[in-house]
């Protein structure tokens, strides 16, 4: 994030805002310091306020109005309007224009040499609005047309290089590719080989896989080859799985891509997963979890000791939350261990240890480790076996706060999940704090997000009438006199089309309070225990996600593809 010059402006407009603490502010000036870092990433690594949070703050104490360019369609006339380079060098972004002028968007908008430049060189004002850097980069990429066209144009000179005889440019393709994959979102990489045609380049993008270009048949195994020596792989070895890792530095970040390459039938598929320091920028509050929910959490893991637990399938965002909550725990006076498979991100001031079968470092002998390293904190990765669940569950009942994930649908099902592992009730009891359970699901580009009217009773059809009453407030007997507004994304140039923009977490937190407790002790089933918790107070992922569909984050197909699979 940009850092102004008058930095009392900055503390001065944070304090009065009420969103800062003068101990959290002197918190965020210390790693400032140490990291050689501007104040206002500090506060926003910290998890204190987000960047957008921030901007809105010292946006209004500077006087200028804030913009959030998701939200607008920038067409590629505006960008036009200043040169690519004089916009990135400057973090400003020309977004419309009428009858007041130009509207420029900027990091620093105190910077007026730019803005009065611009107005001279264009003859027009121009109002200068605030904007986040992530927005303006973002919106910044949509500079020399359509990326995908620039990858695919990259793709044809290096087919041509081959069918003349030369050498095509491999490293070129490589970083290209990462680059798109990382400028447009994408938390994962898919080149899949194909029989007797090209290979496909498929990007996931907020949860789904898109299409994005077609790598040459002949360029397939050089590209592979070029993975491999970036991760450090064996470039000979076709026949066996590998896993590795890559640091790959882009603009002001460093991006690490973790690979996972196999051989299937028609040769070696590789998946790389971006994990970017911009990704990493969440609390709780910024994953979608409200008020209530996080008052919970908070209370299990301010705990000194006692098993928190994250559940759900692959792919929902567990570890990003217990990462998370390791990032408000990591102080220096707690000595916080993790034991992964794989390391997802490195975490300053955190010793993570990674799962290495070939030398018998699992997550059982890993934590037997761990146990003699004098921890405070400990994260397992996750929960697989008897052995790593009995561990576990002894660690947190001797004075260890333990974070770990379980594969469940629900937090409810944890508890007789730990049970098939052979934990014993009393021992779930008296250990776990609370069970986060989670789904991810796409959010509705607010840029194009309409509003439509839908029956009550088609509504109600399709969640139930419990939750239909619970969250839109309309009972059976009403219901077919009732409308319910619901919405959409209609799909436009930002969204590219898909009406999406990001993804949004759904939540239960079931808390072990007593009545919690001896139901486990009864050794009820996961039912029972659920509707327990319900009766006391437990709102559940469905419900979390239709509150979601109320106010216009996401919809309701998203939410009942979640919850219903």
């Amino acid at each position: 994030m940009a850092d102004f010059k008058d930095f009392s402006i900055t503390k001065t407009a944070l304090l009065d805002s009420g969103t800062v603490s003068e101990s959290d502010f002197a918190r965020a000036e210390t790693l400032a310091a140490q990291d050689n870092i501007a104040f206002t990433e500090a506060v926003v690594r910290l998890e204190i306020l987000s960047e957008e949070e921030v901007t809105r703050v010292i946006a209004d104490a500077l006087g200028f109005p804030y913009v959030d360019l998701s939200k607008e369609t920038v067409a590629p006339e505006f960008l036009a309007e200043i040169p690519e380079v004089v916009a990135r060098k400057n973090q400003i972004v020309p977004f419309k224009k009428d009858a007041e002028g130009l509207h420029l968007a900027m990091a620093d908008p105190i910077n007026l040499e730019i803005s009065d430049f611009i107005a001279r060189k264009e003859g027009m004002p121009v109002k200068v609005y605030m904007a986040t850097e992530r927005d303006i980069e973002n919106t910044l990429e949509r500079y020399g047309g359509g990326l995908s066209d620039a990858l695919k144009k990259t793709l044809e000179l290096a087919e041509k290089a081959v069918s003349d005889g030369g050498e095509p440019p491999i490293v070129n393709i490589v970083r290209d590719i990462l680059s798109f994959a990382y400028q447009n979102r994408a938390s994962d990489v898919h080149i899949e080989p194909r029989e007797d045609i090209d290979s496909v380049i498929r990007f996931r993008i907020d949860g789904v896989l898109h299409d994005v270009a077609l790598l040459p048949q002949s360029l397939h195994n050089q590209v592979i080859s070029r993975i491999k020596v970036l991760a450090r792989l064996q470039t000979d070895e076709h026949q066996k799985p590998q896993d590795g890792k890559i640091e790959f530095p882009i603009e002001r970040e460093k991006v690490d891509v973790r690979v996972s390459l196999v051989p299937i039938m028609e040769g070696e598929k590789v998946v790389m997963r971006l994990l970017s320091e911009r990704s990493r920028r969440f609390s709780l509050a910024n994953l979608g979890m409200d008020e209530q929910d996080l008052k919970k959490i908070h209370d299990a893991y301010e705990k000194p000791y006692g098993m928190v637990l994250a559940t759900g399938p692959t792919g929902c965002g567990k570890t990003t939350s217990l990462y998370t909550i390791l990032k408000i725990l990591n102080e220096r006076n707690v000595n916080i261990m993790t034991i992964e498979d794989p390391v997802e991100y490195d975490l300053e001031g955190v010793n993570q240890i990674q799962v290495n079968t070939k030398a018998n470092l699992t997550f059982a002998t890993g934590l037997r480790s761990i146990l003699r390293q004098d921890p405070n904190i400990i994260l397992v990765g996750e929960i697989r076996d008897k052995e790593t669940a009995n561990i576990a569950i002894n660690l947190a009942m001797t004075g260890h706060l333990v974070l770990s994930t379980l594969h469940t649908n629900d937090a409810a099902t944890a508890i007789p999940r730990f049970v098939d592992l052979g934990v014993e009730p009393f021992l779930i009891a008296s250990t776990v704090n609370s069970i986060l359970a989670q789904r991810l699901v796409r959010k509705i580009h607010s840029g194009c997000r309409a509003s439509e009217e839908i029956s009550a009773e088609d509504v109600a059809n399709r969640v139930g009438w419990e939750a239909t009453q619970k969250v839109f407030g309309v009972s059976k007997k009403d219901a077919k006199k009732k409308k319910i507004t619901l919405y959409r994304g209609k799909g436009c140039e930002a969204c590219r089309g898909t009406g999406f923009e990001g993804r949004i977490g759904m939540f239960e937190v079931l808390v072990m309070d007593d009545e919690i407790k001896k139901a486990i002790m009864k050794n009820q089933e996961a039912g029972s225990i659920a509707e327990l918790a319900k009766s006391r107070g437990m709102r559940t992922m469905l419900e979390d996600g239709l509150e979601k569909v109320k106010i216009g984050l996401t919809t309701l197909d998203e939410v009942l593809g979640a919850t219903k699979a």
